[in-house]
């Protein structure tokens, strides 16, 4: 969670380079990586086949893409702003967001496809806390957006199915939790209780679960419940750190970014990571990727296409 408190500037580099196919491994070694240092390469892999594309290689700090219902377009974040890559024509667009210019990674479209989710810095919140992340609405071409969560901190993860209530990760006296809330704003209601780290949450396509991860157990893996809190229950068992899980559509994939070292509490920028796949029939679980450079910012939203056969990522090589 501590890699959440980013306070992005509001600027994007402009100087997009020529497309490559390919994915960046990372090197063995770790190191502390400057954002203004990172070229960033937004990705797609195809689940069956596992061909990786590259859609844009540019040099700038992107993250987080949602697959644009329309599927012809991604939905990033870059240094508090959000835009609109064209898949085809590889073009960045600005979508407007008004006062909104604070934007961390955690964004989302509606099941209606008529609006954005959105986390921003408010900094003018009175909250004492260092990092003042507020859940807004916002129509999804840009507008002014609209509050929903009164507190600080929240980061949204998912929509209901039926768009009517928003689910999140948040901080409450020092303790992360899952919560939800009407759309329309009001009182949250607090899904997970146990001591540590509960985040990325995300509403099955039926409504029948909310999967998350949890360090309940000691160890950062995939979970699921009921959308009341009830029937919580592990879905991963491996020494991976594993995070933000997002079910497919169709109901019939769960991927996932998996550490492949404990890094206990945290999904820093610049690890050793890989996108992995479970069957949600048969609860198997292979690799959809080779092991790449990245972590946060790259898959922490909803990124499945339309159709559920390819997931949109961020790898990353810093200078």
């Amino acid at each position: 969670m501590l890699s959440k408190l980013r306070n992005h500037k509001p600027s994007l580099h402009n100087n997009i380079l020529n497309t490559t196919i390919f994915l960046i491994l990372c090197p063995f070694q770790m190191f502390s990586a400057r954002l203004s240092d990172t070229t960033s390469y937004i990705q797609t892999v195809d689940v069956y086949s596992g061909k990786i594309d590259t859609i844009l290689e540019i040099n700038a700090h992107v993250e987080a893409p949602n697959w644009h219902p329309d599927d012809q377009s991604l939905i990033l974040n870059s240094y508090g702003r959000l835009y609109r890559l064209n898949i085809q024509t590889r073009k960045l667009s600005e979508i407007p967001t008004g006062f909104a210019t604070s934007c961390n990674n955690d964004h989302g479209i509606s099941p209606d496809h008529k609006w954005l989710a959105i986390s921003h810095n408010d900094h003018t919140d009175p909250s004492p806390k260092p990092y003042k992340s507020v859940i807004y609405v916002v129509p999804l071409e840009g507008g002014t957006p609209r509050r929903v969560t009164e507190e600080v901190m929240s980061f949204w993860h998912g929509w209901s199915p039926d768009g009517t209530f928003l689910t999140y990760c948040a901080e409450r006296d020092g303790n992360y939790d899952v919560y939800k809330i009407s759309v329309d704003g009001g009182e949250e209601i607090r899904l997970t209780t146990a001591e540590g780290l509960d985040d990325g949450p995300e509403y099955s396509p039926d409504g029948a679960y909310t999967y998350y991860n949890s360090y309940k157990s000691g160890h950062m893996q995939i979970w699921r419940m009921r959308d009341d809190g009830s029937h919580q229950e592990q879905m991963t068992f491996d020494s991976n750190s594993n995070w933000f899980p997002h079910p497919s559509p169709d109901n019939q994939w769960l991927v996932y970014i998996a550490y492949t070292s404990d890094e206990k509490q945290q999904h820093l920028f610049g690890k050793n990571v890989k996108l992995r796949l479970m069957n949600l029939q048969t609860k198997e679980i292979r690799d959809v990727t080779p092991v790449f450079f990245g972590g946060q910012g790259t898959i922490n939203v909803p990124s499945w296409n339309p159709v559920s056969t390819k997931v949109a990522f961020v790898s990353y090589r810093v200078h």
